[in-house]
């Protein structure tokens, strides 16, 4: 596939399998063929390795944290479970906007917690915030910890953003969609794979084995949740659509 910018012309042209289609450079359309362009362009070079979060890092497009951030501002929740700490930025960040808000805690989980990770986390004024659990997050005993501490807290939100296969993803959802409260949400990040499967440094089997088609499957067997992006809290023009690493991800319990 090809894309012919024509400032000139102001167009946009798409050549694919001997198929031209020319769209208004300055449309809602191009916008949109362009922004999946710069997205891969983007992965590839590991944009989103270049950002933090009140000093650690975070693997985040900051677009993504920026719809996060209206979501907890309208949903307040008392618990937020992240499986995939990384270095421990996502953490911060969500632990951050609860202290912001007046309450909450955080839960994250990963198979294997770095120490300089964990004491770079339990060192930061936000620790009190922040509980880590360390354990492959299927796993029957972690998600049994998982649900002892939540208790009965609401509102709950789950980030998934471990293990990407579909095949994790899947049994995540399972574990701890049981735990979000009606008007939260279960988020299964990353779903992008299946558009960056062929640029460099992907892997080509991303193309179906990702956590979009892990949302997927999830939301047409269990009516009680809604495969939709949350609203804009600030919405100016015809753009409908978020620029971000996780489409199809937002699955609302209704």
């Amino acid at each position: 596939m090809k894309l012919v910018i024509d400032t000139t012309q102001a167009t946009l042209t798409r050549v694919e399998g001997g198929t031209e289609t020319s769209l208004p450079l300055y449309s809602k359309e191009a916008f949109e063929a362009l922004s999946l362009e710069w997205v891969r362009v983007g992965w590839s070079l590991k944009y989103y390795h270049n950002f933090s979060w009140f000093g650690l890092p975070m693997l985040q497009l900051p677009e993504d944290v920026i719809r996060l951030q209206e979501v907890m501002y309208q949903l307040r929740p008392q618990v937020i479970v992240e499986t995939g700490v990384f270095r421990g930025g996502s953490l911060l960040f969500h632990a951050s906007l609860l202290e912001a808000l007046g309450g909450g805690q955080v839960i994250g989980v990963d198979l294997k917690i770095a120490p300089d990770v964990r004491e770079a986390i339990e060192g930061h004024a936000l620790a009190t915030r922040i509980t880590l659990i360390e354990g492959d997050s299927t796993h029957p005993a972690i998600v049994e910890r998982v649900k002892e501490i939540v208790g009965a807290s609401a509102p709950v939100l789950v980030i998934l953003d471990s293990d990407h296969s579909r095949a994790h993803v899947a049994r995540e959802l399972e574990a701890y969609s049981p735990l979000v409260t009606p008007g939260s949400y279960i988020v299964a990040t990353d779903g992008i794979m299946r558009d960056i499967s062929d640029v460099p440094r992907a892997v080509a089997g991303w193309k179906t084995d990702n956590p979009f088609e892990a949302a997927c499957a999830f939301a047409a067997t269990h009516p009680e949740f809604r495969q939709q992006q949350p609203p804009w809290l600030c919405h100016d023009g015809e753009l409908r659509e978020n620029v971000t690493y996780s489409p199809g991800a937002w699955l609302k319990r209704l």
